[in-house]
């Protein structure tokens, strides 16, 4: 049997054992029964594909349902997950089959856009996936930052167990979710997954913490970190390793930051979700101290041009002609008229000559409104066709708030 012989169908329930062992190889990580059956909890089979060669199951790419902010809205878009072939079966076009197929099933299911994390930033470009919410990490000497002076602080800090106050975290992760493109929801099976603390994960740090902040009108900030404790012959050198960081106010970011940059006994803290525009960059008194570091994120596939780009809404009033190629989903390539103003937004096919050309990845990276036109132009990604479109669709494509990814599925 070739390889392009080689079933591929839809997962079943009683597959994931195998396709967990896989995946646990193909990343190169140590099983773990605990953490195994927490990710059980969230795996959909009819969202999984498995390549098979007899009874095993040699490659498998998968995806969750859920939803996801974009500039000005909300749209269902599939997370794509778990996404491996073992190691005896690859260069053999394994992936390039199953991402191709998961392209069509999502187009199938109504889904106007995929995203996913790289585990190699050159394997998904392939397929069509642009890289639009870059983000930082942060590495911050602790002794050599302080907040400035003058920022605002107020309301009270409360220590909790995570998941005594998951209630409180959804709410006010609610919050804020509707206006910070590049966050997902999360529905209880997800607050589950995310709160869930597998010992055997934490390398060498506590278990999860949390710290709420209370204003005048309750719970509007908390944040999730662990501690590792670390002595020299100088003293402690502990490090607080933040996981996520959620304020509805100023006043609770401040306070939360404030907290994390002095937890007794360490000198350092990281933080590896930051958003290009992660305020705390612009209030401590040296940011260099912060240790910033620019890495990939989200990557966006537009799956179905004239809805994705209906869906989403847009800095000022933009009237142009894309064109845009899209080898594995023809249904994209063409050029599509997209009008956007007071009145909202429209996208449809057309034969007019068009102004600005590019193809399915480049969309996608300026999709989250992170990605600047201007600067793909500038490396050859987009072309100008008309003069001054090139201007208008980069302000109109950004957003008042750069996209953020603060969470891998």
């Amino acid at each position: 049997m070739t390889d392009d012989e080689l079933p591929l169908r839809t997962a079943t329930p009683d597959d994931w054992a195998a396709i967990s062992r896989l995946l646990y190889a193909a990343f190169n990580e140590t099983s773990s029964e605990e953490q195994d059956e927490v990710d059980r909890q969230t795996f959909e089979p009819d969202r999984f594909l498995v390549v098979t060669e007899g009874a095993e199951i040699v490659g498998t790419a998968g995806a969750f349902t859920r939803d996801l902010t974009v500039p000005g809205a909300v749209v269902p878009a599939a997370h794509v997950t778990q996404v491996g072939v073992a190691a005896t079966h690859r260069r053999r076009g394994l992936l390039r089959r199953m991402m191709v197929r998961q392209l069509r099933d999502v187009r199938a299911a109504g889904e106007p856009l995929a995203l996913l994390w790289a585990s190699e930033g050159r394997i998904y470009q392939r397929f069509g996936y642009g890289q639009a919410a870059p983000k930082l990490s942060l590495e911050v000497d602790t002794r050599e930052v302080q907040l400035r002076p003058t920022t605002p602080a107020g309301g009270r800090l409360r220590a909790a167990d995570p998941a005594s106050v998951r209630n409180e975290l959804a709410k006010v992760y609610e919050q804020v979710r509707a206006d910070r493109p590049g966050y997902s929801s999360r529905d209880e099976r997800w607050w589950t997954y995310l709160l869930a603390d597998v010992a055997s994960r934490r390398e060498g740090r506590t278990e999860r913490r949390a710290v709420l902040h209370e204003g005048p009108a309750g719970v509007d900030g908390y944040a999730l970190w662990r501690a590792k404790a670390s002595w020299d012959a100088a003293g402690p050198q502990g490090e607080v390793h933040v996981v996520e960081v959620i304020a509805a106010t100023l006043e609770a970011y401040v306070a939360l930051w404030r907290f994390l940059l002095s937890v007794d006994l360490t000198r350092t803290a990281r933080f590896w979700f930051a958003a290009l525009d992660e305020p705390l960059v612009h209030l401590v008194d040296e940011p260099r101290r912060l240790g910033a570091r620019f890495g990939d994120g989200l990557w966006v596939r537009i799956i179905d041009v004239a809805t994705a780009l209906a869906a989403r809404r847009y800095a000022a009033g933009l009237d142009m002609v894309l064109e845009v190629t899209d080898e594995l989903l023809p249904e994209n390539t063409g050029r599509w008229r997209l009008a956007a103003g007071a009145s909202g937004v429209r996208c449809r096919r057309t034969g007019d000559p068009a102004d600005l050309a590019c193809d399915i990845a480049a969309l996608g990276a300026v999709y989250l409104g992170g990605t600047s036109m201007g600067s793909l132009a500038a490396a050859g990604r987009v072309r100008e066709l008309r003069p001054g479109a090139l201007a208008s669709a980069s302000t109109a494509f950004g957003w008042h708030r750069a996209p953020s990814a603060i969470e891998i599925f």
